[in-house]
């Protein structure tokens, strides 16, 4: 990469780091590695988070477990959290993620010990914050190490469209492997921690790095990337976000379920990846928790687009090792091969969100419900004309995630007697949502009979506006900053160091233990069916496939996984665009009980909405992309399911019958 170095950049583009050498500051534009070396033949890459929640003792059971890890990777950063951070920096907060600390402090005393690299996107909007507080914790527990940082400084505005322009700051571009490359050759940091760059690119920057490849070895980059996608969330592909009590193929016990590992890959110079979890663990690594994971939020699975490839899955097959241990093969790039603009994200204020949920109980409370919804949006209609047409409300308990047909709603009416009111608006004026809020409230003593247990709220929403942007208008930078520790027993953060190791092993002999007593357990593991859906009869899709759910903005992605694989031509006749947007059709109403112009509005999106399905050969499954379902996306979403992640359920739900 050519290094740049810009006059205008502030002081934190030329302060010098702990070795004394001017950061270094580049631009996206993708060029060769001089002399790659080989460091390895292959390298182990672990997942310790897939999301911003996960469980940071889960990751230390992994590095507990799997002692061959170089790399430990935490991708803990998506819209979702890269707005709040925004936003709780603008407010005076921190800019990065706050649990880092709670991170480094339980995995870093064993990770530096043994000798593994953590890597992470805690960094978020405030990279170098981030780099200062992992190096107090490291003080706190005595432990020599490096951080390095990668982070995007500057996006130069004659790259943007001229209504990004406007955006002043929070602006994150989703930047490749190279920064980390750069990183891990200059600096052999400890932890490296960076601003937004993709998932898979996490993952694969480490494989660069070890196995010697080169930004122009695309089917390497394709495979490392297959790699890291499969990785990116962790437990999704070791059979959490997979156990399904209502799908015999997915079934398991709760106790295998608990034992949950994280997944690691083995990846070798010449591309072949393996991708495991820790050996006698619970959980399910299979054809069918691959697929899942393999399909989730790629949109168009002939052309998923990384910063550094662009690449084919069509082809992508699995076949299973062992129970804990996959190959993966069959990644390709793309046509297109590498993308010349990369994905930019700019904060954008979306309005006012105001909400109140209320309970009724007992004989017609459907009915109260519904007198409720009613007398809100007419006192809301008094102070404010046509407001009401922001709200949309659902009954949970009845219909909240729209899982239930049509057939099913009076029988559903009929049992429902425990239910909850909710109802969500997004305004454009603070006004707005305030006095919905108090109209919600006035319930109480205005409402029907027997309503209880009223939370309401109101707060500002935003959403991250998405553009694209060329390589040569983003710049990054790396740095490193040294914790050098005395070597001195006595020192209480050393002492704090040794406790905390040695407690480490302690659970760890313990760990290994219990695995050792579960693999001798005969535990019913999920398996792929040997016969095909019977034909000519109603049958939930349940008994034909699984599918996963997620988003990417405003779009909705789902997999269609057949059981028996073969069921996959039969599956194509069935699940249509129109068959789709049927089934999907009930997200669209405003309420509970839809009026004539809810019914209208929705027709009208039927009609006008194109939704992609597309067929992946390697897995023989479906991936469909609905575009704009999901009222506007997770940020400001009036949804109780604001990622659209249940709608699997919803499209499992339906009854079909299968041709011969």
């Amino acid at each position: 990469m050519d290094v740049h170095t810009k006059p205008s950049y502030t002081s934190t583009g030329t302060e010098k780091d702990s070795g004394g050498n001017e950061p270094e500051i580049h631009n996206c534009v993708v060029r060769k590695r001089a002399n790659p070396q080989r460091r390895k033949d292959k390298v182990f890459v672990g997942c310790g988070a897939g999301f911003g929640g996960d469980r940071p003792l889960a990751a230390l059971k992994l590095l507990q477990r799997v002692k061959e890890l170089n790399y430990l990777v935490l991708e803990c950063l998506a819209e979702r959290t890269l707005s709040d951070r925004y936003k709780a920096m603008k407010s005076g907060g921190v800019g990065y993620d706050p649990r880092i600390q709670e991170w480094m402090h339980l995995l870093l005393p064993l990770a530096v010990e043994r000798g593994v690299c953590i890597i992470t996107n805690m960094g978020a909007n405030d990279t170098c914050a981030a780099q200062k507080k992992v190096l107090e914790t490291a003080s706190t527990l005595g432990v020599s190490i490096t951080v390095g940082v990668a982070y995007q400084v500057e996006v130069s505005k004659t790259g943007l469209d001229h209504h990004m322009g406007n955006f002043n700051d929070g602006i994150s571009v989703y930047l490749g492997a190279a920064p980390i490359v750069e990183c891990l050759e200059k600096y052999r940091p400890n932890v490296i921690i960076t601003s937004r760059v993709a998932d898979a690119a996490l993952f694969l920057a480490p494989m660069v790095y070890e196995l010697g490849w080169n930004w122009d070895e695309l089917q390497l980059l394709a495979q490392g990337s297959l790699a890291g996608h499969l990785l990116e969330c962790g437990c999704q592909l070791t059979g959490g976000y997979f156990m399904h009590p209502g799908d015999k193929f997915r079934d398991m016990p709760f106790s295998q379920l608990l034992d949950l590992s994280l997944p690691f890959a083995e990846v070798g110079c010449d591309g072949e990846v393996y991708v495991a979890k820790a050996d006698g663990s619970g959980g399910v690594l299979n054809l069918s928790s691959c697929a899942e994971q393999l399909l989730y939020e790629v949109g168009d699975p002939g052309a998923y687009i990384t910063p550094d490839v662009v690449i084919d899955f069509r082809d992508v097959s699995f076949q299973s090792l062992t129970k804990d241990k996959v190959i993966c093969s069959g990644a390709k790039p793309a046509a297109a091969l590498v993308p010349d603009k990369l994905l930019l994200l700019a904060p954008k204020e979306s309005g006012w969100k105001g909400w109140g949920e209320i309970s009724y109980g007992g004989y017609e409370c459907i009915k109260r419900a519904r007198a409720a919804e009613f007398l809100v949006r007419s006192w809301l209609e008094e102070t404010y004309s046509g407001v009401s047409n922001h709200i949309i409300s659902y009954i949970i308990g009845l219909d909240s995630l729209k899982t239930s047909g049509s057939n099913d709603r009076n029988s559903l009416e009929m049992a429902s007697a425990d239910i909850r009111l909710r109802m969500d608006g997004l305004f454009g004026q603070e006004d707005h949502a305030i006095q919905f809020t108090k109209d919600f409230l006035a319930l109480y003593t205005n409402g029907p009979a027997g309503g209880g247990g009223i939370s309401i709220g109101h707060k500002k929403e935003s959403f991250l506006e998405k553009a694209l942007v060329s390589r040569e208008h983003v710049y990054w930078q790396i740095a490193a900053e040294n914790m050098l520790m005395i070597s001195n027993d006595q020192r209480p953060g050393r002492q704090e160091f040794k406790q905390v190791l040695a407690a480490q092993i302690s659970v760890s002999a313990s760990i290994q233990k219990e695995a050792v007593y579960q693999s001798g357990e005969q535990l019913p593991s999920p398996g792929i069916l040997s016969s095909p859906a019977p034909s000519g009869q109603f049958i939930p899709l349940y008994n034909v496939a699984h599918s996963r759910a997620g988003d990417k903005g405003n779009d909705l992605n789902f997999s269609m996984i057949p059981h028996f694989p073969p069921d996959i031509d039969r599956l194509k006749k069935i699940i249509t665009p129109e068959w789709v947007k049927e089934a999907i059709s009930p997200l669209i109403n405003f309420s509970s009980f839809p009026t004539t112009n809810d019914i209208e509005r929705r027709d009208k999106w039927v009609n006008k909405h194109v939704v992609e399905i597309h067929e992946v050969r390697g897995i023989k499954s479906l991936n469909v992309v609905v575009r704009e379902i999901l009222d506007g996306g997770v940020n400001c979403s009036r949804r109780i399911d604001r990622h659209g992640k249940t709608i699997s359920d919803l499209i499992l739900s339906q009854l079909v019958v299968l041709p011969p």
